[in-house]
């Protein structure tokens, strides 16, 4: 995150400046939705002037924690996620939080991640009758059926609910989301969209070297993915709907930039892709806007950054509605949306698009317009008002909540 980002808003004296603990499990450099969401809030909140205490695993062995005038790290233990081991996961802590918290008190707790450290979170919080918010960043009783262990979807959901209603305010990413969770029983939730940096996802960082690394002319079609390459990403639809394109555009070349444990299976089902690897920063953002069309078939999102990011970027996006796309894609307008999980409609829009060069070019032009709409400011902005009103506001005690079934 550029370091300008950190540098004081003008914001109204007569606002309260907080000192905010967050508690998340992930957090950049790491790449991911959440960590990147979780890095803008950082930056927003101390740019306007309050306080950030982030407690999160340590990432690496040797690693030490961040200090500086308006910021914090404490770093946990943690162990790897099992198949993202990339990630860890952090072990309970309530009583190292509730010395912590004790000695210098937080005015509000914000839990970002529901693991072992964010129970331990909450637990710590409560003790201390601390006001607390959480976040809902990762469909996990989703996953379950793309992992082999949907017989556990119930008991996760039972603990997604357990766990959110303990919060004064459960922060989600769009309303159709808020809409699911409240028919799983969640409560007190509030709808905080995300944003995107425009100033880096952008069609000007295209780039007719990078294209032509990928074997792809001036007037060839590169259709894109970018994500975890992993069951849950659904990412065989990818590569259906790209052989569904080549065989009315033979020259396309498809780009998937991202790794995952579907990887090594996918490179051996489509040879002729190119597999990029993880990309960050302005890399990233130059495989974005290198690329014409964006394929985007996950059904496990609860938001999707990619979305806004290839339309940030200047792209036709191709997705199911729901998610990011049905916040901020009108389809035909600057996108195309298909049905949630109609694989042969989402496999129709892509050839549809294969020959037709101005619709995708006006469509990602249309789409980028969208994205100059969304700016990280609003939302910090957003999730600032919600951390002062309750702050304000008399702590209303834990309802107990034993319904795990």
């Amino acid at each position: 995150m550029d370091s300008a980002d950190l540098l004081p808003q003008k914001v109204p004296a007569s606002v309260r400046r907080l000192r905010i603990a967050m508690v998340t499990e992930t957090y950049l450099p790491e790449i991911n939705g959440v960590a990147m969401t979780i890095g803008h809030i950082v930056a927003g909140l101390q740019a306007r002037g309050h306080t950030v205490q982030l407690v999160r695993p340590r990432q690496s062995r040797d690693e030490q924690p961040a200090k500086g005038p308006l910021f914090e790290e404490i770093l946990q233990q943690g162990i790897p996620i099992p198949r993202y081991d990339v990630l860890k996961i952090g072990m309970p802590a309530k009583q190292a939080l509730m010395r912590l918290w004790a000695a210098h008190r937080p005015d509000i707790v914000h839990v970002v991640t529901e693991g072992p450290l964010g129970w331990s979170a909450l637990a710590a919080a409560a003790k201390l009758e601390l006001p607390v918010v959480t976040d809902f960043h990762t469909n996990f009783h989703s996953y379950s059926e793309h992992y082999g262990i949907g017989w556990l979807k119930k008991p996760i959901t039972a603990y997604l609910r357990y766990f959110h209603n303990k919060a004064q305010r459960t922060f989600v990413p769009t309303s159709t989301l808020l809409d699911e969770l409240a028919a799983l029983g969640l409560r007190n939730m509030q709808v905080v969209a995300r944003g995107v940096d425009t100033r880096l996802f952008n069609p000007a960082r295209r780039s007719a070297a990078l294209r032509k690394q990928w074997g792809a002319g001036d007037n060839d079609l590169v259709v894109l993915c970018v994500g975890r390459l992993a069951p849950e990403k659904n990412i065989p639809l990818v590569l259906q709907a790209h052989a569904a394109m080549r065989v009315v555009r033979p020259s396309s070349r498809l780009v998937l930039v991202g790794d995952g444990p579907e990887r090594a299976r996918l490179e051996r089902e489509c040879p002729g892709a190119v597999f990029t690897g993880v990309r960050t920063g302005e890399d990233l953002a130059a495989q974005y806007a290198s690329a014409d069309v964006f394929l985007f078939p996950s059904t496990t999102e609860t938001y999707g950054n990619v979305t806004i990011e290839a339309m940030a970027s200047g792209l036709a996006v191709v997705a199911y509605d729901y998610a990011a796309a049905r916040e901020h894609v009108r389809h035909n307008s600057n996108g195309l949306i298909a049905p949630f999980d109609a694989s042969e409609d989402f496999i129709k829009l892509a050839l549809a698009l294969a020959t037709d060069t101005p619709r995708i070019r006006a469509l990602g032009a249309a789409a980028r317009k969208t994205c100059e709409r969304i700016d990280w400011s609003h939302i910090v902005a957003e999730f600032e008002q919600t951390l002062l009103e309750l702050t304000a506001e008399p702590l209303i005690p834990f309802e107990p909540d034993y319904a795990l079934t």
